[in-house]
């Protein structure tokens, strides 16, 4: 098992889609990035922590490669947004990929530069690529939220549209 940690926004739009691919057998919401050490919600929704919510996500790379998982994150959230994902504005969801290895430096690299390369965005990709440091999980009511809450107003307006999406571009990689 191999491990990739990626903040795109609100971690509930995260876990909602990294759940659905194969290969992937542990999606865990979470703070990443800061100098806080067990940092919760509520410190880390005031923006002073430096964390940014993230999910880290345990992987087979026998049945999903990092660069599978790079696509999907990819297209799971706005790579040109500052300041946030959609109206959830503030450091804590700007997005990023927390590499954990040289390879997954140099992967995460070359995805972004094919991205900017390419007609997809008239805006530049305001996502990171930084080094991992730490990952906190968050409460336990944060966990799996899409699953357990899928009727509420947020899962049905912002993280519906994203499963869609997924379900829609690759389906040969859902379980």
């Amino acid at each position: 098992m191999e491990k990739a940690t990626f903040a795109g926004g609100c971690f509930w739009c995260q876990d909602a889609v990294f759940r659905m691919l194969k290969g992937v057998h542990l999606v865990r919401s979470g703070y990443s990035g800061g100098d806080t050490k067990d940092p919760s919600y509520e410190t880390v929704s005031e923006g002073v922590t430096w964390h940014r919510e993230a999910v880290q996500i345990e992987y087979d790379p026998d049945e999903i490669s990092f660069e599978d998982l790079l696509e999907v994150f990819w297209t799971s959230h706005d790579p040109t947004q500052v300041g946030g994902q959609g109206s959830d504005i503030g450091p804590q969801y700007e997005a990023a990929i927390f590499y954990h290895t040289e390879e997954q430096r140099s992967a995460a690299e070359q995805s972004k530069q094919a991205l900017e390369g390419s007609t997809v965005y008239d805006a530049p990709i305001a996502t990171e690529i930084l080094p991992y440091k730490n990952f906190y999980p968050a409460e336990e009511y944060h966990q799996g939220y899409y699953q357990n809450n899928s009727d509420a107003p947020y899962c049905q307006l912002v993280i519906n549209p994203k499963v869609e999406k997924v379900r829609e571009l690759f389906s040969k990689k859902l379980k």
